[in-house]
């Protein structure tokens, strides 16, 4: 079954508050008329359903004329789990410490309200910031953009939602490299049996010894899993972030109320992930952090590379990706006010595409917001509101929510403004993720496959109906911003890009030890995937 096919149809379920199984994915992309399918199978489920399985598939494949119910043989059991509230009320609370005590309360299950009005799935929609007339789907294609498909209202239910889609949709990339167990069925193993968890990061401290405990949470409740500090893959702790998701091969303990580690794995990129090119010489620019409306906003390096789009040399670059901040905003930090040229909002966005028009008018443009944008600042970001499209509406550019995917040239671009790398490095060790590599930190969020892992804490997280920032497409390119530094490199393959910025240093940055990198335009061949940077200050 197509790929494409395969993520309408989870992202369609998803929509709709289910999970599935992989074959009963594959067994409805199967059929003759998979839309037809998946209506009949949403149909049939019974109310408490949370897990779709092949089971349910066939079930309801049965009531379809045979025309219609052509699939393959296979079955799979169904599950009924639901995420324990202990993760959610952590997080909606925002208290959580790395402490020496955890919680631990009673699972609850969330009722779904299926809607099949297939016009709400973001794969499918005709969104106008992801169709453009003469332009074919396939060289420039958008998916995972939440404009217009917000549902989250914060209440309870969102974030029980929200943390049982990202459970559900993390561990399906652990499950077949482990022989789980639900912590419920280890609770009643016997002892110095070897077990493994996949679950979400709900506690980590250390003991007194040096060792350290990592209080793991599925569906059904909650387990401790005890790290020897002399193993080898002990220095991975330093590298776990709260509510991430992980799985834990080890022993029990003689008592079974612990789980001796041996190994710890994270949903990560395959290493042998092969990325997809453009079949012909096109190439991309990527650039992020412009801030209009500053007074440090560099004007002269601007019209630099603009100019320079216009020759020869520049030829072959056919698109431009910039990943948010397009605008210094206004009330982002404190005494911000002291350092605006424009101190207008929308003056600084008639600015902004002012300078976008400087640009050769048969590029292609994508816009996506950041934290300095007028939109939510809570993430997943929807794209820009009508009034401010039709101040930006220089070379028709599209504009798309943060994160977004974007398909050029059959080259997948993950597309993120990257606020939640300032808590990545925060919180493992410099070697790690640092501000002056930070497309390490980049790799992090790679080997989590997820965009912000830590919910409630310095990354503002709006609670939705499911989980907008996992990466459950691996990207050929990810390309993020928002730190002012310029770094790239390569993880099992994936190109990570942090492209800098269009702004000398503030005395804000100057306060907290930013040296931001000005004026450079990474440029990518997306026939062989090489990337050359232009400095133009």
């Amino acid at each position: 079954m197509a790929t494409e096919l395969s993520a309408r149809i989870v992202s369609a379920l998803a929509q709709h508050g289910y999970n599935a199984d992989r074959e009963a994915v594959t067994l409805l992309g199967s059929a003759n008329h998979p839309d037809t399918a998946l209506k009949e199978v949403l149909d049939s489920i019974a109310d408490d359903t949370l897990r779709i399985t092949a089971v349910d598939v066939r079930s309801a494949l049965e009531s379809i004329p045979t025309d219609d119910s052509s699939v393959s043989d296979g079955g799979e059991t169904a599950s009924t789990e639901t995420m324990s509230t202990d993760t959610i009320q952590r997080s909606a609370s925002n208290s959580k410490t790395r402490s020496s005590q955890s919680e631990s309360t009673s699972s609850r299950s969330i009722d779904s309200a299926p809607n099949l009005d297939s016009s709400t799935d973001p794969i499918t929609k005709d969104n106008p910031s992801t169709s453009r007339p003469g332009t074919s789907a396939n060289a420039f294609d958008i998916i995972g953009d939440i404009t217009g498909q917000s549902t989250g209202t914060g209440s309870y239910d969102d974030f029980v939602s929200v943390f049982r889609d990202r459970y559900e949709r993390l561990s399906s990339h652990l499950r077949s490299r482990v022989n789980h167990r639900p912590t419920q069925a280890i609770d009643s193993m016997s002892g110095n049996t070897d077990a493994a968890i996949v679950g979400l990061v709900n506690d980590i401290r250390s003991t007194k010894n040096g060792h350290w405990i990592v209080e793991l949470e599925d569906t059904t409740g909650t387990f401790p899993c005890l790290v020897m500090k002399d193993r080898s893959f002990a220095d991975v702790v330093n590298e776990l972030l709260f509510d991430e998701c992980i799985a834990i091969e080890g022993t029990l303990s003689g008592d079974g109320e612990i789980l001796f580690a041996n190994d710890i794995h994270f949903p990560d990129i395959p290493r042998n992930h092969t990325p997809n090119t453009a079949d012909r010489h096109v190439q991309a620019a990527l650039i992020s952090d412009i801030h209009v409306g500053s007074q440090e906003f560099v004007y002269d390096a601007w019209e630099r590379f603009a100019a320079w789009l216009h020759t020869d040399e520049a030829e072959a670059i056919e698109y431009l990706l910039i990943a948010g901040d397009m605008v210094e905003g206004v009330g982002v930090y404190p005494d911000q006010d002291d350092e605006l040229d424009i101190v207008d909002i929308y003056e600084q966005y008639e600015a902004f595409a002012e300078h976008l028009k400087s640009v050769p008018g048969d590029m292609e443009i994508l816009l996506i917001p950041g934290n300095h944008d007028a939109v939510r600042l809570a993430e997943p970001q929807p794209g820009f509101d009508d009034e401010l499209r039709s101040i930006m509406s220089a070379h028709d550019a599209r504009i798309s929510g943060n994160p977004s995917l974007v398909t050029i040239e059959n080259v997948q671009i993950l597309m993120y403004h990257g606020v939640s790398l300032d808590e990545v490095i925060a919180e493992l060790p410099s070697e790690k993720a640092s501000y002056d590599e930070p497309h390490k930190a980049m790799y992090q969020l790679l080997k989590k496959r997820h965009i912000a892992p830590q919910f409630g804490e310095r990354t503002r997280l709006a609670p939705e109906d499911s989980d907008h920032l996992t990466i459950d497409n691996i990207p050929d390119i990810f390309h993020t911003g928002h730190v002012h530094k310029l770094g790239w490199g390569k993880y099992h393959n994936v190109l990570a890009v942090n492209s800098g910025c269009w702004q000398a240093q503030t005395a804000f940055q100057r306060s907290v030890n930013i040296d931001p990198d000005v004026g450079y335009a990474p440029i990518i061949d997306l026939d062989t995937l090489e990337m050359t940077v232009r400095k133009f200050v």
